[in-house]
C-alpha cells in the first residue's frame, strides 16, 4: 500500500482542475480526477497517464464510490463561465446541491478533508468594494446568472453544515477571475474571448462601454493560494484573487498590445445582472496564508496566448 496521500479532484479535467491535478503529482500525490466531460476536456489530464493518476469518468450528481482510501476531496465540479451555466442551468444547480452532497459524503466516509471551489460570483452585483469574505452579496436568485450564483451559495452552505453537523474538515476558497493555459477557446470569458478575437483579427467584443472592473489572476498564483487554503486549518470562506482591478476595456487594450492584432473593439449590450465591479479583499488570505498574487498581467497573458495560437491554430487548419 502506497504511503502517498491521496487526493479525489472532481472536475479535474477543467481548467483549474487539471492544474491543481498536475501541481499535486508534482508534490508526490496520488491524484484521481472524476469528471464527466461536459464543459471538461480530456486532454487536459491525457499527459498525466503515466504517472500514480487515475481518471474516472463519473457524473458527481450521481452516487459517488471509491473503494480506495482518499485524504482530500477538492470539489471542483461545475459549468463555471456565463455561457456554459446558461446553457446548462440545471445541470449547474445540481452539480452546486446534489454534486456537493454527494462529494461531502464521500469526503465523510473516507474521513477526507473537503475544499469546495466557491466563487467571487456569490458576491453577485456587490454594493461593496473590494469583496470582503464577511459580505453577504446582492445576488439575483432568478436572473439568468442565478443558477452558478446560488449553486455556489447553497454549496458554501451544505459545507458548513457538514463541517458543524458531522465536524467533517472544510475548506471554502472563493475564486475570482483565474486565466491561463487549458482554457477552451470557446469559454465565453472576457480573456479567451479577447486572445480568440485578437489572434483571428476579429473584433473585440465587450459588453456595454468596457467600464465594468475584474481581477485576473495567473493560474499559477490561483493554484498556489488553493493549496495553501487546503493545507490550513481554516474553514471560513477565503477570497483567491488579484487585487489589481482593470476595467474590461483595459483588458482587451492589453491583449491588443501583447498580440499585436490591429483588431478594433466594439461594444455590445451588457447582458442582465452583469456585475458591475469585482475585486477581492485578500487581506484575510495574507494573514492567514501568507499568500498574495505574484504574476503580473504581462507575465501571466504571455504565456496564455501562445497556448492559445496553438488551439486557434489547431482548429482554424483543420
Amino acid at each position: 500500500m502506497s504511503e502517498k496521500q491521496t487526493v479525489l479532484i472532481t472536475g479535474g479535467a477543467g481548467f483549474i482542475g487539471s492544474h491543481l491535478a498536475g501541481q499535486l503529482l508534482d508534490d508526490g500525490w496520488r491524484v484521481i480526477v472524476m469528471d464527466n466531460l461536459l464543459t471538461g476536456d480530456v486532454r487536459n489530464i491525457t499527459h498525466f497517464a503515466n504517472r500514480d493518476f487515475l481518471f474516472i469518468k463519473h457524473d458527481v450528481t450521481e452516487y459517488m464510490i471509491v473503494s480506495e482510501p482518499v485524504d482530500y476531496v477538492l470539489h471542483f465540479a461545475s459549468p463555471a463561465s456565463p455561457s456554459d451555466y446558461m446553457r446548462y442551468p440545471i445541470h449547474t444547480l445540481k452539480v452546486g446541491a446534489m454534486g456537493t452532497h454527494k462529494a461531502l459524503g464521500l469526503a465523510k466516509y473516507h474521513n477526507a478533508t473537503f475544499v469546495l471551489a466557491s466563487t467571487s460570483e456569490v458576491y453577485g452585483d456587490p454594493e461593496v468594494n473590494p469583496q470582503p469574505e464577511s459580505y453577504w452579496g446582492q445576488v439575483n436568485p432568478i436572473g439568468p446568472r442565478g443558477v452558478y450564483d446560488e449553486a455556489k451559495r447553497f454549496a458554501e452552505a451544505m459545507t458548513m453544515a457538514y463541517n458543524r453537523s458531522h465536524n467533517l474538515s472544510t475548506r471554502i476558497v472563493r475564486i475570482f477571475n483565474t486565466y491561463g493555459p487549458r482554457m477552451r477557446l470557446e469559454d465565453g470569458r472576457a480573456i479567451p474571448n479577447f486572445i480568440t478575437q485578437a489572434l483571428r483579427g476579429e473584433p473585440l467584443t465587450i459588453y456595454g462601454d468596457g467600464s465594468q472592473t475584474r481581477s485576473f489572476t495567473y493560474i499559477e498564483d490561483t493554484v498556489r493560494g488553493i493549496l495553501a487554503l487546503m493545507r490550513s486549518a481554516e474553514t471560513d470562506p477565503v477570497n483567491i484573487g488579484n487585487p489589481e482591478e482593470l476595467t474590461i476595456r483595459q483588458m482587451a487594450e492589453a491583449v491588443l498590445e501583447i498580440t499585436g492584432s490591429q483588431s478594433e473593439i466594439v461594444e455590445m449590450p451588457l447582458p442582465e445582472d452583469d456585475p458591475q465591479v469585482r475585486c477581492p479583499d485578500i487581506h484575510r488570505a495574507q494573514t492567514i496564508l501568507g499568500w498574495s498574487p505574484e504574476v503580473s498581467l504581462s507575465e501571466g497573458l504571455r504565456p496564455t496566448i501562445d497556448w492559445f495560437r496553438q488551439e486557434v491554430t489547431a482548429v482554424d487548419t483543420k
